[in-house]
C-alpha cells in the first residue's frame, strides 16, 4: 500500500489476524505503519493488493470494507465528546445507534460506565471530567455500540504514566468478549495485551 503521488510503500507484506476475546498491540517507531494498518483494519482504508477482511465469508472488497467498519468501535488519542452532555450520554449514543431502544441503551451506558469505573461520574457532563476520565468515556462508549472488534489507537498517548495505566486497566478489563487492537509507542502497554506485533517501514518484523 502506498501514499498518493509517490511510490514509497506504507505498508508492504504485513500479515496480521486478531480473534474475538484476545488483545493485540502493534508497536513501533512513528511512520512504521501502525495507524496505516489499523486503518485498514477498521475498513477505513483499502489495501492496493492483498485483502483486510472480517471472517463473515465476504470477499468482495468493497464489501469487506463495509463489513470492517460495520464491526469495529473506535478508540482515539483525542477524546471526541460532547461536551455539555454527561458522560451518560455520550455513551448511550453509540447503544442507541445499534440497538434503536432508548431503556435499553441508556442501561447498557451504566453497564459500561461502572466497568471502567465511572459509574459516579455518569451525570457529570463531559467538561467537568479530568483528561484520563473522559478517554475511559470513549472506551466505555466503544463498548456499548456492542461491535465484536475495538480498535485503540494510541489511546494513552496524551495522559501521564499513572492515569495511562488506569486507563489502559480499564480498556483491557473491560473488552471482554471483543477484539482489542492497541497501536502504541509504549512497550509497556503493549506488554500487556496478548499479543505483541513489531511493525518496521511498513513490514511486520515480529510477531
Amino acid at each position: 500500500m502506498r501514499y498518493p503521488r509517490t511510490t514509497r510503500d506504507v505498508l508492504d507484506g504485513a500479515s496480521f489476524a486478531i480473534e474475538r476475546g484476545r488483545s493485540a498491540a502493534i508497536l513501533g517507531p512513528s511512520g512504521s505503519g501502525k495507524s496505516t494498518l489499523l486503518s485498514v483494519l477498521g475498513g477505513l482504508l483499502r489495501p492496493d493488493a492483498g485483502t483486510a477482511h472480517v471472517d463473515l465469508g465476504s470477499q468482495d472488497p468493497d464489501d469487506a470494507a463495509v463489513a470492517l467498519r460495520d464491526v469495529t468501535a473506535w478508540v482515539l488519542q483525542t477524546t471526541n465528546v460532547l461536551p455539555d452532555r454527561s458522560a451518560l450520554d455520550n455513551v448511550a449514543v453509540a447503544a442507541l445507534t445499534q440497538h434503536g431502544d432508548r431503556r435499553h441503551a441508556r442501561a447498557e451506558a451504566e453497564r459500561q460506565l461502572e466497568s471502567v469505573g465511572l459509574a459516579d461520574r455518569a451525570h457529570d457532563t463531559a467538561r467537568l471530567l479530568s483528561g484520563g476520565e473522559l478517554q475511559r468515556v470513549v472506551i466505555a462508549r466503544a463498548l456499548a455500540s456492542g461491535r465484536p472488534f475495538v480498535l485503540a489507537d494510541e489511546p494513552t498517548g496524551q495522559l501521564d504514566r499513572s492515569t495511562s495505566a488506569m486507563v489502559l486497566e480499564a480498556l483491557l478489563r473491560s473488552s471482554g468478549d471483543a477484539g482489542l487492537v492497541i497501536v502504541t509507542h509504549d512497550p509497556e502497554v503493549a506488554a500487556r495485551c496478548d499479543v505483541m506485533v513489531r511493525i518496521d517501514d511498513g513490514r511486520v518484523v515480529a510477531a
